[in-house]
C-alpha cells in the first residue's frame, strides 16, 4: 500500500507564491511508486482545497479561475483523525455526512513565512497527532523569530552580530528614545528587519538617523516586533542546509548566494522564474573558503540545527565578516525555498532521496512520542480529589 502524503502548500503569507514553487518541486519529486501524493493549497485568505488542477503552475496566473478547479476542503482538530473532509457549509463542516476526500498517513508541509512555518500550522497537526515532516510548534517559532533565535544562539554560545529590538507600540510611542538606543547600541550602519518574515521581505539598510526611520516604517508594515542588527559591510554571505534531528544530524555542501546589494533582495532570491524556485538564483556550489572555514561554518550549522531542536531539512545563513573572518549565524529557515534539495544532491543525495529522509524522520519522530506519557489512567475526580473549594464557589471581583 502506498503512502498517502498530504502536501500543504500556500497560505496567508507575503511569501504564497514561493511556497507554491517550493511544493510543486517537492511533489515531482515523489517517488509515485511508494507514495499517492494529495496536494492541499491554502489559500491567501486561508481556505483550504485540494484537486488535480493544483499540480501544474500555470493554473496559478488566474487564481479565480483556479478555485473553481479545486473543492475546499479541511481537517477536523480531533486528535487520531488524519481524514481530509470536503467541506460543505450546507449541512455544517464538523458533521458526519460530510464526504471524506482521502485518509492522510503523513503531513508535508512547504509553507513558507507566517501562519506557516512559524509553528501555527505544526500546532494544528499536532492537535490533531498525525505524523508531519518538518520542525514541531516549539522549534519552528523559535526558528521564524529572528529575535527569540539569536537570544537563544546567543545563550548557547553561537555568534550572532550585536542587534536591538522592539515592538512597533514602542517605535511610534518612543522613536526618539528606539532611534538612541540603535545609535548608542549599534552606530551606522544597520540592516532593519520584521522579526518574523523571511525571503527578505520588508528588510532594509539604514546609515543614519532619517533612513533608521524609514527603514522602521516599512518593516512595522509587516510585523509588530522589529530587529536592527549591526551591519557587516564587507561581508561574505554563506549557507548551509542540515538535514536530520537533535539527536543526529548532517550538513551539506556550502553555496555562496550572489548579490548585488547590501543583502540578497527577493528578486534576487526568486527573480529566475516560477518554475526554478531558489536554486534559481544566482550562487557559488560549492562555495569558494578555506577548509578551516567550512569546517566551522558546518560545526555551526550542525550546532544551530541541535539547539534550536529541529528536525526534517532547514537552511542556515551566514555572515563572514572580510576584514577579520569572524563568522555569524544570521538566521535559520525551518523549510527552506525548494528545500534546499539542490544544496543535497551537489551532497551526493537526489531529491527522491531527500524526500524518502524526510518522511523517514517524522514517522521516527511520531514513534518517539507516542512513548511518551501525556495523561494517566486515574480519575482524580472519582477519588474524591481536586474538588475542595469547586461546588458553591463565588464569583470574586478583582
Amino acid at each position: 500500500m502506498k503512502t498517502k502524503v498530504g502536501v500543504f502548500f500556500g497560505g496567508r503569507s507575503v511569501e504564497h507564491e514561493i511556497s507554491v514553487i517550493s511544493a510543486l518541486q517537492a511533489i515531482n519529486a515523489f517517488d509515485k511508486d511508494k507514495y499517492e501524493v494529495v496536494p492541499v493549497y491554502i489559500t491567501k485568505e486561508g481556505r483550504w482545497t485540494t484537486g488535480a488542477a493544483l499540480l501544474e503552475i500555470s493554473n496559478y496566473k488566474d487564481l479565480k479561475s483556479l478555485e473553481t478547479k479545486v473543492e475546499e476542503v479541511f481537517m477536523k482538530p480531533l486528535y487520531g483523525d488524519y481524514k481530509l473532509y470536503r467541506a460543505n457549509p450546507k449541512s455544517g463542516l464538523f458533521k458526519k455526512e460530510a464526504p471524506v476526500i482521502a485518509e492522510l498517513h503523513i503531513a508535508f508541509p512547504v509553507l513558507h513565512g507566517s501562519h506557516g512555518e512559524d509553528g501555527m500550522f505544526q500546532g494544528v497537526l499536532e492537535t490533531i497527532g498525525i505524523p508531519f515532516v518538518g520542525c514541531d510548534t516549539l522549534a519552528s517559532a523559535n526558528g521564524m523569530d529572528k529575535i527569540t533565535m539569536k537570544m537563544i544562539l546567543r545563550e548557547s554560545g553561537v555568534p550572532v552580530v550585536d542587534y536591538v529590538w522592539f515592538t512597533d507600540r514602542e517605535w511610534l510611542s518612543s522613536r526618539e528614545t528606539v532611534d538612541k538606543r540603535v545609535e548608542e547600541e549599534l552606530g551606522y550602519p544597520v540592516i532593519v528587519k520584521p522579526a518574523n518574515l523571511g525571503s527578505s521581505v520588508g528588510i532594509s539598510k539604514a546609515s543614519d538617523r532619517r533612513e533608521l526611520d524609514t527603514a522602521i516604517e516599512k518593516a512595522i508594515k509587516f510585523s509588530s516586533r522589529i530587529i536592527v542588527e549591526h551591519m557587516i559591510e564587507d561581508m561574505k554571505e554563506i549557507n548551509c542546509s542540515v538535514l536530520g534531528d537533535a539527536d543526529s544530524r548532517e550538513t551539506s555542501v556550502l553555496e555562496e548566494p550572489l548579490k548585488q546589494k547590501d543583502f540578497l533582495t527577493y528578486q534576487e532570491k526568486y527573480g529566475g522564474g516560477a518554475k526554478s524556485g531558489m536554486q534559481a538564483s544566482q550562487k557559488k556550489i560549492p562555495a569558494d573558503l578555506p577548509e578551516k572555514t567550512t569546517a566551522k561554518i558546518k560545526e555551526l550549522a550542525s550546532e544551530t540545527f541541535r539547539v534550536l531542536a529541529c528536525n526534517g531539512v532547514s537552511r542556515i545563513d551566514f555572515m563572514i565578516d572580510n576584514e577579520n573572518g569572524d563568522v555569524f549565524v544570521n538566521e535559520i529557515n525551518t523549510i527552506p525555498g525548494s528545500l534546499s534539495f539542490y544544496l543535497w544532491e551537489e551532497t551526493g543525495m537526489g531529491f527522491k532521496e531527500l524526500i524518502d529522509r524526510l518522511i523517514s524522520l517524522a514517522l521516527k519522530r511520531k514513534r518517539d512520542i507516542d512513548r511518551k506519557t501525556f495523561s494517566y489512567d486515574t480519575n482524580i475526580f472519582a477519588m474524591g480529589g481536586g474538588l475542595k473549594g469547586a461546588k458553591g464557589g463565588k464569583l470574586v471581583n478583582s
